[in-house]
């Protein structure tokens, strides 16, 4: 039996690949999360009892080194991370705390006889963008934001330690990603629920600013057949959409979609943190997932119908 540790596995993405995994009764998944943003309804139930839940903080290595020498694992998803724009911008000393949570992982893994690390970074590596698409290879290092330094860090963390003592890894570059259990933190789920009750919506300047957006089903698939298929082996993979719409076309898709009374309100631009621009090269994206993704109108319409981000909030 595979064990699978799954950090940050009560946050949207984390728990849904951790149910993804917990799907194979050859895997037996530990779940740590600190549950500072993630929550307990979001961590998934599964028929084979292979799911373990464990509260715990990886950036205190007393608490993530117990779960550690008590699994022995075989593979690590480290998606323990401190995420939103606000939130991170607020709070920028914590968000620099996750460079030890990072290192954490690292020192015990390479300890304890882990085959492979998968780290969920971000498109924000890329800062303000030089190149379209934007590919793997293109790392401009412009971004001064610390959640960007942090993932940028943690990829030379993880280089490192494969280059020093042999330890294999995958990085995933996750652009926007949405779905039905995602907090109103994020653009559409926090669109939807305003427009849902007929709220305003609210757009940071003109709203020009342009995203791709990636539907979980298809992030969690990408990923857990990179995982399956051993492909991708030390390098890294954009996971994201392939339409790119500007916040502005997304509020008055989601005021359409769900037949709203919403007015679109604009407030004064953010001073950081919102690039202009975002388009992710997805070739290697592609040849995970060897299908078409699900179109943007399509994964609006599940995340409505479903509605379980409104409980979550």
């Amino acid at each position: 039996m595979r064990k699978i540790l799954v950090t940050g596995g009560a946050g949207f993405v984390g728990s849904s690949l951790a149910g993804k995994l917990a799907e194979d009764p050859d895997n037996y998944v530990v779940i740590v999360d600190n549950l500072r943003t993630g929550s307990l309804k979001k961590l998934p139930d599964s028929p084979y009892r292979n799911v373990k839940f464990i509260k715990c903080d990886v950036n205190h290595f007393e608490d993530i080194s117990s779960v550690f020498y008590a699994y022995t694992f075989d593979y690590v998803f480290h998606y323990a991370a401190l995420v939103g724009v606000k939130r991170t911008l607020s709070n920028p000393v914590m968000v620099l705390e996750d460079i030890t949570g990072i290192k954490n992982i690292l020192n015990l893994s390479k300890n304890t006889g882990v085959r492979r690390v998968y780290f969920s970074s971000s498109s924000e590596v890329y800062g303000e963008p030089v190149e379209f698409p934007q590919n793997e290879d293109t790392t401009p290092l412009n971004s001064r934001l610390p959640y960007a330094i942090v993932k940028n860090v943690g990829e030379a963390y993880l280089r490192s330690y494969q280059r020093e003592f042999g330890l294999e890894f995958t990085v995933f570059r996750f652009f926007n990603t949405y779905g039905p259990k995602q907090s109103k933190d994020f653009v559409i789920s926090k669109f939807i629920y305003a427009a849902l009750q007929n709220a305003d919506i609210t757009i940071y300047g003109e709203g020009k600013q342009t995203r791709t957006f990636c539907f979980i089903e298809d992030n969690i698939e990408a990923c857990t057949n990179a995982f399956y298929n051993n492909m991708y082996i030390n390098d890294v993979v954009n996971i994201g959409g392939t339409k790119e719409v500007t916040i502005l076309e997304l509020a008055n898709i989601i005021i359409k979609v769900t037949g709203s009374s919403s007015k679109i309100v604009h407030l004064p631009e953010l001073t950081e943190g919102d690039m202009t621009r975002r388009q992710p090269d997805t070739s290697k994206m592609q040849q995970l997932l060897k299908r078409d993704t699900i179109s943007f109108e399509e994964g609006l319409k599940r995340v409505i119908e479903q509605g379980q981000f409104i409980s979550l909030i």
